[in-house]
């Protein structure tokens, strides 16, 4: 009995999808969020000169 659900555990691949997938989801955070802290640090800079150049 444990070795036949060793070797169904071992031969499913339902698993290995969602780490693959899980892995690509973190990929693309970890993307989107540097891409939003560099516009953001950049955003600022630029309203900083606008507010130093009206005044």
């Amino acid at each position: 009995m444990l070795n036949q659900l060793m070797s169904r555990l071992w031969c499913e691949e339902e698993g290995q999808d969602i780490a693959e997938y899980a892995v690509m989801l973190a990929v693309i955070l970890v993307i989107v969020v540097g891409t939003i802290r560099l516009i953001g640090s950049n955003s600022n800079n630029v309203f900083s000169s606008v507010a130093s150049a009206i005044q």
